[in-house]
């Protein structure tokens, strides 16, 4: 990636926006703090009110507070698919106001797709996850690359036996927020129980904040359950998840393709499935179709 400056790392003031205060929310685990620690590159937590050589904005970053940002470079990561989704779409119009209420940004912005856009644009480099992504943003940033989250440190265990299990054991593993996608297999997993003793496991954050935080949590397992009644929640942890998925037999990751935000999603967890030598059944998006 080039940013026009030649300096060593270990020399630069490198800030970071996350999406944790606490470098603990998955994105920010597996991608840039995970990059730095591996290469011994020093950051902070970016304000924009201080001067940086370099600043990594993350995806939730406050584009309202880093637009006009003038006294260091900038490398904005746009990781889902936002820009594919048109502004008639009812939540890509209520995007914008959402995530104001949620403390993302300190304004909010009625046209969130042309925000991004903006910001892209200001940006002197982007970081996307998708082929389908750099065609879109490369028109307006000339320096963007597509980079996939880092997975090294999570594998702490490999599937090694393929016998089926009785109940046979279907796993699925992300955030609390995407649960809401197991839906599509819902008419499968019933119909499929009443022939084959047949169980779900969910890793992942046994619960959730809703969209507007004060509005309280989500449990996952009540989303879960609407879902399939056999199925069991285990809480999501890097020392624990990959033992969890390889004691099961098939993982699953079904994707809502009439969404161009969830159809966009990058190969991220299909890689990891497989470093972890799990057989894995997934819709047919564009990333998951290439590799």
């Amino acid at each position: 990636m080039t940013l026009g400056r030649s300096n060593s790392p270990a020399v630069l003031r490198i800030g970071y926006v996350p999406f944790s205060t606490a470098l603990d929310h998955p994105a920010d685990r597996r991608r840039f703090p995970a990059y730095a620690r591996a290469r011994g590159i020093k950051f902070e937590i970016a304000r924009p009110d201080k001067a940086y050589d370099l600043v990594v904005l993350s995806e939730v970053a406050d584009i309202a507070a880093w637009l006009n940002y003038r006294r260091g470079k900038l490398v904005y990561e746009l990781i889902d698919s936002y820009l594919a989704i048109p502004l008639s779409d009812p939540k890509q119009f209520l995007r914008g106001l959402a995530w104001f209420a949620a403390g993302r940004h300190s304004r909010p912005f009625f046209n969130f797709p042309a925000a991004l856009a903006r910001m892209c644009r200001r940006a002197d480099a982007v970081v996307c996850t998708t082929e389908e992504q750099w065609q879109t943003i490369a028109a307006l940033c000339g320096n963007v690359h597509i980079v996939l989250d880092l997975h090294d440190d999570l594998i702490r265990a490999v599937k090694t036996d393929y016998r089926p299990g009785n109940p046979f054991q279907l796993v699925w593993e992300g955030l609390p927020s995407n649960v809401y996608q197991l839906d599509i297999l819902r008419d499968v997993l019933r119909d499929l129980s009443w022939r084959h003793a047949v169980h779900l496991s969910v890793v992942t954050d046994l619960d959730r904040p809703r969209t507007i935080p004060w509005f309280g949590r989500v449990k996952t397992l009540n989303v879960a359950q609407r879902i399939f009644d056999h199925v069991t929640v285990h809480p999501w942890t890097e020392s624990t998840w990959s033992e969890v998925i390889t004691r099961c037999d098939l993982a699953v990751i079904p994707i809502d393709l009439h969404n161009p935000l969830t159809a966009g999603k990058p190969g991220n967890k299909l890689s990891l499935l497989w470093r972890a030598a799990m057989p894995v059944l997934t819709s047919d998006t564009p990333a998951y179709t290439r590799m």
